[in-house]
């Protein structure tokens, strides 16, 4: 019989292609989405390979009181349903507290089953720093500033981990957790819609960026993300958390590269403002900036992010894709979506 396998907010970006080399590989897969009828949102994980038979969406809502119970008699689960927005009306309501009753909800149902063997949990490079401070980051790192009013995303991806890892610990539950810890994640999309890290491709060739700020990312490929999940599901050594990024690339390379794959060029930043001065005035600038936005220009500009990635490619066996590449194949599927012109 097939393995069985619960994944929850199935529609998202990284979690179809999830579904997509889930099914793949022959398993049974039951995806939680808010409207299953949705023929939008949902359109295309119907049109995956082998869905018809291997694929059955259910409605479910993070901020129910026990939104999964009734579907927990599965072998595995991928809880990847959270929020992920820079900048809300109400940050513990919009952000944190889905987050946060998601994963709690999410892990006493599967505290009653039987047979569920392992849940792997999408966390963030996010609960392991908002500010990069020039250290390597290892998986032992926890970001310890972020709040409600400082970068509230980070703040809701660590809490919502830390109360996993708390349950863990308390609970004893007969399954072990596994956390995939992403950096920036672009890739091309099976849907149309477009997530909020491509979003910033976009945002770079259309003037929303006013000049090459002292920006510096670090990316990985959605498909790579999406494979670190599936094999954490059975890999038999896989334990704790797991930093999956590839390598950095900061703002001046990413618009010369954004050129290069045929984004539209009339918007894309010329003015440099990456040294000490354009920074410092950046600083000043993103007070006035909405304050999700604000927050994160403050704690990044100027910063290089440094990590380590050796575990996930130990224990995982994960090979990441080159990050140059990844950023082409985003620019011309966001072309083909129609987020982007081609010249």
């Amino acid at each position: 019989m097939a393995e069985q396998v619960l994944v929850t907010g199935a529609n998202g970006f990284i979690v179809s292609h999830s579904i997509a080399q889930l099914l793949a590989e022959g398993k049974q897969v039951i995806g939680t989405v808010r409207n299953p009828d949705d023929p939008v949102r949902t359109a295309h994980l119907r049109a995956l390979p082998r869905a018809e038979t291997g694929l059955r969406m259910v409605a479910a809502d993070l901020m129910s009181k026990d939104p999964f119970s009734d579907f927990l008699d599965v072998d595995f689960v991928l809880h990847m349903a959270s929020p992920y927005v820079l900048t809300v009306k109400d940050p513990q309501r919009d952000l944190v507290d889905p987050a946060v009753q998601g994963t709690l909800s999410l892990l006493r149902a599967a505290a009653r089953s039987s047979r569920i063997k392992r849940v792997v949990l999408t966390s963030s490079m996010a609960a392991i720093t908002d500010e990069p401070d020039g250290r390597v980051l290892t998986e032992s790192d926890w970001n310890d500033k972020s709040s409600l009013t400082r970068n509230a995303y980070y703040f809701s991806k660590t809490m919502a981990e830390r109360a996993a890892w708390e349950f863990m610990a308390r609970e004893k539950p007969g399954f072990d957790l596994v956390v995939i810890n992403p950096f920036m994640v672009i890739g091309p999309s099976l849907s149309a819609e477009i997530n909020t890290s491509n979003q910033i491709l976009v945002d770079v060739t259309a003037g929303v960026y006013p000049a090459i700020l002292a920006l510096e990312w670090g990316f990985v490929d959605v498909r790579d993300v999406a494979n670190a999940h599936v094999r954490a599901l059975a890999a038999p050594n896989a334990q704790g958390r797991y930093i999956c990024a590839a390598a950095n690339r900061n703002m001046a390379h990413l618009v010369s590269l954004l050129a290069k794959a045929g984004a539209p060029q009339a918007k894309l930043p010329k003015l440099d403002l990456s040294g000490g001065f354009g920074t410092g005035l950046m600083t000043l600038m993103s007070y006035a900036q909405p304050a999700g936005v604000g927050s994160y220009l403050r704690t990044h500009l100027g910063r290089v992010p440094r990590f380590d990635n050796t575990k996930i490619q130990r224990d995982l066996g994960i090979g990441f894709r080159d990050v140059d590449q990844t950023i082409i194949d985003t620019v011309h599927d966001l072309i083909r979506h129609g987020h982007l012109k081609s010249i």
